[in-house]
């Protein structure tokens, strides 16, 4: 069995944050002996593997009950007043499973819903579990990195204006205070999921001083972990590294653009944005998500999307939420079903569909 993730990481972000002023408690909320968790399907093919969580969490009596909220990041189909709805939902309950928000390219105002959400939440760490599955047959084996990424600042700033029709200028921000939380919530997260190195990813041999502090940051925390090795590497070199010896890296941390690109790299390595679980994360709210951000547009509503990268954020919830033993039987079905290779869907090399792929997950949960 992989497990998805060992510890809490709402408390590993309590812990990450600990020397700030004290959050007030958390505490997800509970109805009679369901935790209450707002579902976000999202845009493209959200809504289906959605749908694949409901059926298997229904079939294996998980103490779930979802709070649905059909948010998009279409505005022409209401997208402010659906998000705004869906952020409060989130405040109430705490937790959250989501699904991918589109965000059309000619957009004017906020550049994404999906920014905005982490902004507003103070969501700031985001995690991607990017691991070799067996039975998904890829050009590399053996990989197992997890990526934490900053979530609030970077160049995902949002800070963009003309001062002339000609010139458009666009503020990358780096703080203190940022790269120290991200920093020390990777350093935990480390410590507390076994693993035992952290490279940080930065471009400081041409940004000196906003990736300078961003990497200066990162190994002056790595002084206080001295069971956990610390490196740094300049992204365009990690992204070379990442495909051509992707086992060297094991937790990596990085600026908010570079954790953009790297994701996708490492999902490529592995089988495709279907097949990585993620999460975003902070002091008060944890939103379980799949890794890489992949809408899925071009097959929405054609019943072919990979359901696993949903399915694994959400065992990553129930571990969250204390409910190991749902996680534990939920995943071990899932990776036995990849494994065993009867039933895939087209991005790893099958034709079932995602109605097909999820029933062989309940089969299997029946027989475990």
């Amino acid at each position: 069995m992989i497990r998805s993730l060992k510890s809490s990481p709402v408390q590993i972000a309590k812990r990450a944050l600990s020397t700030a002023t004290p959050a007030p408690a958390y505490e997800t909320k509970k109805y009679g002996r369901n935790y209450v968790v707002t579902l976000i399907p999202g845009d493209g093919i959200g809504k289906e593997t959605a749908e694949s969580v409901k059926a298997i969490f229904k079939y294996s009596n998980v103490p779930v009950q979802f709070e649905q909220v059909n948010v998009t990041g279409v505005p022409s189909k209401g997208g402010e007043g659906s998000y705004r709805e869906g952020l409060e939902a989130l405040k109430r309950n705490k937790v959250g499973l989501k699904g991918i928000l589109h965000t059309p390219l000619e957009r004017s105002g906020h550049p994404s819903f999906n920014v905005a959400l982490r902004k507003e939440l103070d969501i700031f760490a985001s995690v991607a579990l990017i691991k070799s599955i067996p039975g998904v047959k890829t050009r590399l084996d053996g990989i197992d990195m997890a990526l934490v990424r900053e979530n609030t600042e970077g160049e995902y700033s949002g800070l963009e204006h003309r001062p002339t029709n000609d010139i458009v200028e666009s503020l990358k921000i780096i703080t203190s205070y940022n790269s120290e939380r991200i920093g020390r919530f990777a350093f935990d997260f480390a410590v507390m999921n076994g693993r035992k190195k952290v490279t940080a990813i930065h471009k400081a041999n041409i940004m000196k001083q906003s990736d300078g502090l961003f990497r200066s940051t990162i190994k002056k925390i790595g002084e206080e972990y001295p069971g956990i090795t610390v490196n740094d590497m300049i992204v365009d070199n990690a992204s070379m590294q990442a495909v051509s010896n992707p086992q060297q890296f094991d937790v990596l941390v990085t600026p908010n653009l570079y954790g953009t690109i790297l994701s996708n790299i490492g999902a490529a390595l592995v089988g495709g944005p279907g097949v990585v679980p993620g999460a975003s994360i902070g002091r008060e709210y944890a939103v379980f998500e799949p890794g890489c951000r992949h809408v899925g547009l071009d097959i929405e509503g054609r019943n072919e999307a990979n359901p696993t990268a949903m399915v694994l954020s959400s065992v990553m919830m129930l571990r969250h939420l204390g409910l190991d033993e749902y996680a534990d039987n939920i995943s071990r079905a899932t990776y036995a079903v990849l494994e065993e290779g009867k039933v895939r869907t087209k991005d790893i090399g099958g034709q079932n569909t995602t109605t097909e792929f999820t029933r062989a997950i309940l089969d299997k949960l029946e027989v475990l």
